[in-house]
């Protein structure tokens, strides 16, 4: 097979290996269709040896693990599509940041950057500056942030030494410290501290094949992931930066090296800075020149913004309903992206959809859009729905990767480094402190007794009690300031009388 059949109408639309890295959206309404279209094409793009990355929000996504069955209702498509089908699983790797629904996934904090971990812990622009500023001290610094405790031993570290870290890197005020603290105990109090660590993910073990050839479908258990959109968001973001930072330019491949999926992508958007909106917007517009395809999930098309929606060349359009103002704006900009087909009016359809229908249109030979066609989707070959803890532990057991990823390493960083040099510090005061009251106490005897002391001590004064010299000399100033002070208010008073 040299593509993926998405479905059949008056046409057949396919999608072509070579024009999958120019991205993709998968929309519509809630129950219309669209997990069975993304199962349909991670599968697909699994037996034509691509990886596949996707996040499974509501748990059904899992079923690529195990066969379909063919019940009444699916063999009565498959008739009327009249494809061949039989059952198949794809190889799986499940994935969890929590470590429970699949393999731990982490990343340092170095790894993650001031910028994403700012975004993760909703700073503001003045705590996340502060937060530059503590990154490039523990750079300078030599102190190695792996996980939350390092990061939080940074932070205390950076409060002691507020003051010379302000002279060298700009002011830390302790307001903006004390709340990037806070920020970090809430994230650790929600589990995401379990996100820091090592091992750390190697986007290598993402972009695996099978014995026979398949490409691995890589699938993060986010049900629980998804209640924090902060913390769902910002690691897809940072993976997407990863990849984009780490692969070799490749240009345009026979197929991708890697399609990710992006469910739920409206949270990507939602109250996003500039900045970041901007570095989103240059990921996936360069990134396919890595050979990576990125596929968008959502319900409208106008989650996404202009610019990203531009880049979108392959799209499947399942049902929208049109019941308020918002939804028929919705309706319409969906209607304008398509490429045009005379036969169809695409706003009227995208309300008239059934479920498993969608308008789809795939970049064709030449890059050119092909005109939209209304199809009835193909059914995927794996099972439609969830599978049993007993099967995920199967297929989990199985895994090429398991034995690398399910044991933490804790290994020297920065919350060492500090503690040991805390350590040395406390051992060295005492040793300080002897030094330095003996000195105070050999100072008298050095002096010697006698008359000549004993004068030195009038004229000069003592610790407790001051001496002539000294007593003449503020007598003396306060003289002379008393006059000046009563020039100075005898000048006033003249100049103000004068004027008068």
């Amino acid at each position: 097979m040299d593509d993926i059949l998405i479905g059949k109408g008056s046409g057949e639309v396919h999608l072509l290996p070579r024009y999958a890295n120019r991205h993709g959206l998968i929309a519509g309404a809630t129950g219309t269709g669209k997990s069975v279209s993304l199962m349909l094409l991670a599968e697909g793009f699994s037996r034509l040896g691509v990886p596949v990355f996707l996040a499974d929000v509501k748990g059904d996504l899992a079923g690529l693990s195990q066969p379909g069955t063919a019940g009444a209702k699916l063999q009565s498509r498959i008739d009327s599509l009249g494809i061949d089908w039989s059952p198949a699983a794809s190889p799986v790797v499940f994935w969890d940041i929590y470590g429970d629904a699949g393999h731990p996934i982490r990343t340092t904090v170095s790894e993650m950057g001031p910028t994403l971990l700012a975004r993760l812990l909703e700073l503001t622009d003045i705590q996340a500056g502060v937060l530059e500023v503590v990154f490039k001290a523990a750079d300078d610094n030599g102190l190695l942030l792996l996980d939350s405790k390092d990061l939080r031993a940074l932070l205390a570290w950076a409060g002691d030494n507020a003051r010379e870290l302000s002279q060298q890197y700009g002011r830390i005020s302790t307001p903006s410290l004390t709340a990037v603290q806070r920020a970090l105990l809430q994230l650790e109090q929600a589990g995401g501290d379990r996100f820091f660590g090592e091992p750390a993910l190697d986007l290598a073990d993402f972009m695996r094949q099978d014995l026979s050839g398949r490409g691995i479908v890589n699938i993060l258990a986010v049900d629980q992931l998804i209640l924090k959109p902060r913390l769902y968001t910002t690691f897809l973001l940072w993976m997407l930066s990863e990849l984009f930072e780490k692969l070799p330019e490749v240009g345009d491949l026979e197929r991708p090296k890697l399609v990710f999926f992006f469910d739920e992508a409206h949270l990507l958007f939602d109250d996003a800075p500039a900045a970041l909106r901007q570095r989103v917007e240059q990921v996936v517009r360069l990134i396919r020149s890595k050979g990576v395809g990125v596929y968008f999930c959502s319900q409208n098309p106008d989650d996404l913004p202009d610019v990203i929606l531009g880049q979108m060349g392959n799209r499947i359009q399942h049902a929208l309903r049109a019941f308020t103002p918002r939804d028929q704006k919705a309706v319409k900009a969906a209607a304008e992206t398509f490429a045009p087909n005379p036969a169809i009016n695409v706003a009227e359809a995208i309300s008239q959809l059934g479920v498993g229908e969608a308008l789809a249109s795939t970049l064709q030979d030449g890059g050119v859009p092909q005109p939209v066609q209304r199809v009835l989707v193909c059914p995927p070959q794996c099972r439609l729905g969830a599978i049993s803890d007993e099967e995920r532990a199967a297929v989990r057991a199985r895994s090429p990767v398991g034995a690398r990823y399910d044991t933490p390493v804790d290994r020297e960083s920065a919350f060492e480094m500090l503690a040991a040099r805390a350590a040395e510090v406390a051992a060295a005061a005492p040793a300080t402190k002897a030094a330095s009251a003996k000195g105070k106490a050999a100072a008298p005897a050095a002096e010697g007794p006698g008359w000549l002391g004993t004068a030195r001590d009038m004229l000069f004064g003592t610790g407790r009690r001051q001496g002539m010299l000294e007593a003449m000399g503020k007598s003396t100033a306060r003289r002379i300031g008393n006059q000046i002070a009563n020039a100075v208010v005898r000048g006033v008073l003249g100049s103000i009388s004068r004027g008068r």
